[in-house]
């Protein structure tokens, strides 16, 4: 399909029977902080809180009354989900989604209030899909994808129409979160026929970025497991028809931490009194790196406020990161002598940048670590000039702000060394469902013995764990059988700074 025939079917989407026209917002705090002119776009306002309902609509609108007497059928793990509910119940259309087991409550029990059935099923987006195929042929219904068909495409692609026909003059740049593709894609055919010289910036997480790398690659490529914090953009493997249209237009991709996403979820906050998910801010977060890279001033800019399913258990550990995500706080490991008085160095070290957090560990007797969270006024390069006031103090000084472990974990654990000349240490996400711990340690507990063992969930699908085994060398080869078994995403962190100062 070419461009105008995607152009032509975007200007046809009948999503105004379901979706709402949402407001472009001036960010007033925005965009004095960065000295541009910054909107967001809330797409968060609709009806589902997610600008999904708009593909699922016109996608659905387009069937055959044999069709829609079959019903239709879909897989996702949230907003896709809602989209769907909705749209087929306006339409008078049967719907049943298939949702990961680990799906927040929120979710789940959003799509029986929309018209549609939920049916839970397997850990991963991937088992869903493949039960909803197997519906979709027992029962002869339509399946309705998350991104990858034209007419879905098509439908988000009327956010491009809303944003030329809202903003006042030149727009300079689009800033739009990217997990499948399906957004961009819309987005991007309409911009560069209505307004060709505005940008289009696709914005993904660092541990999430399929369509930076298929771009990098010239094809499509599967990264293989992705990280889920940023649960909405999730996706390994950029979806077939969005690459072939984004291809040759999208200008740019931009990647970003999770502490840049938490920081865009305050900013949103701060300018609208609204909470995005973390999908959501995405495009807000990316927007502010890209300004920061290329030193941009005076622009009229735009990020898409993509969603807002956010669970309410979540917010503790974006606030945590979102002073990180500012340059508002560092973390740092310092070595100081162990004897009376050098915690009173350390902090005359300091000087008057405040102390938001001091965490002990015994090193040896004659030096202790201390974990050491420092406020900053905002600037990255402060950071640098803290670290260099310690040292010159005569402090052992360890940067641990970038370091995800020492976020997650170390600076929430407390006790001594331990001298373990076998262990080894390792940071798990496991599955937030019944049985998922059990399982790890009836498998790992008989056969190799835990030494350390932390574990915190933040509202999400899956709960984060720091955990130390003992593991002879002999025995390196079935371990990692049994990890590879096990199936859990995990990072080996044995050889983590934070884990040789903090644990020994």
């Amino acid at each position: 399909m070419t461009t105008d025939e995607l152009l032509e079917r975007i200007l046809r989407a009948p999503v105004y029977d379901v979706a709402i026209e949402t407001p472009l917002d001036r960010a007033e705090l925005l965009s004095t902080a960065l000295r541009n002119r910054i909107w967001i776009k809330r797409e968060d306002l609709q009806p589902v809180f997610s600008f999904k309902v708009r593909g699922a609509y016109n996608k659905i609108s387009q069937l055959g009354e044999a069709e829609r007497k079959a019903g239709v059928v879909a897989a996702s793990a949230g907003n896709h989900a809602q989209g769907v509910a909705l749209a087929a119940t306006r339409l008078g259309v049967d719907s049943r989604i298939v949702m990961p087991r680990t799906t927040p409550r929120i979710k789940v029990d959003a799509v029986g209030r929309f018209g549609g059935e939920a049916i839970l099923h397997g850990d991963t987006y991937d088992e869903a899909a493949a039960r909803a195929v197997r519906i979709r042929d027992e029962e002869g219904r339509v399946f309705v994808p998350p991104y990858d068909d034209l007419d879905v495409i098509a439908g988000q692609g009327t956010v491009a129409m809303e944003i030329l026909r809202q903003h006042p003059g030149t727009l300079d740049a689009i800033f739009v979160p990217v997990g499948g593709g399906g957004l961009i894609a819309g987005i991007a055919a309409y911009v560069k026929h209505v307004s060709p010289t505005t940008r289009v910036i696709g914005v993904e997480p660092e541990d999430a970025a399929c369509l930076a790398a298929a771009l990098r690659t010239g094809e499509r490529v599967d990264i293989g497991p992705v990280g889920l914090f940023a649960d909405g953009v999730a996706v390994r493997k950029v979806g077939k028809h969005p690459f072939e249209i984004v291809r040759g237009i999208v200008d740019e991709v931009v990647t970003v931490g999770i502490d840049e996403i938490c920081a865009g979820i305050r900013d949103i906050f701060d300018d609208t009194r609204s909470i995005a998910e973390p999908a959501g801010a995405l495009a807000t977060a990316g927007m502010k790196r890209w300004v920061e890279l290329h030193d941009v001033r005076d622009a009229s800019l735009v990020a898409i406020d993509s969603g807002a399913n956010m669970n309410f258990d979540r917010l503790r550990h974006v606030a945590e990161r979102a002073e990180i995500g500012e340059h508002r706080e560092a973390l740092l490991a310092v070595t100081i002598p162990e004897r009376p008085g050098a915690f009173r160095q350390l902090c005359h070290a300091l000087g008057e940048h405040p102390v938001t957090e001091f965490n002990y560990r015994y090193g040896a007797s004659d030096e202790a670590h201390v974990f050491v969270g420092v406020g900053l006024s905002g600037h990255q390069a402060e950071r640098e000039g803290v670290m260099d006031g310690l040292r010159q103090a005569g402090f052992d000084v360890v940067d641990m702000t970038g370091n995800e472990m020492a976020k997650l974990h170390v600076r929430f654990m407390v006790g001594g060394r331990a001298s373990m000349p076998d262990e080894r240490l390792f940071r798990f996400e496991f599955p937030e469902r019944p049985g998922a711990l059990t399982r790890f340690l009836d498998e790992a507990g008989g056969r190799w013995n835990i030494t350390l063992f932390h574990y915190r969930n933040h509202g999400a699908a899956y709960g984060r764990v720091l955990v130390g085994l003992e593991v002879p060398a002999d025995d390196a080869g079935d371990f990692t059988r049994f990890l590879d078994e096990l199936g859990y995403a995990y990072i080996e962190e044995t050889a983590n700074p934070a884990a040789e100062l903090f644990f020994g």
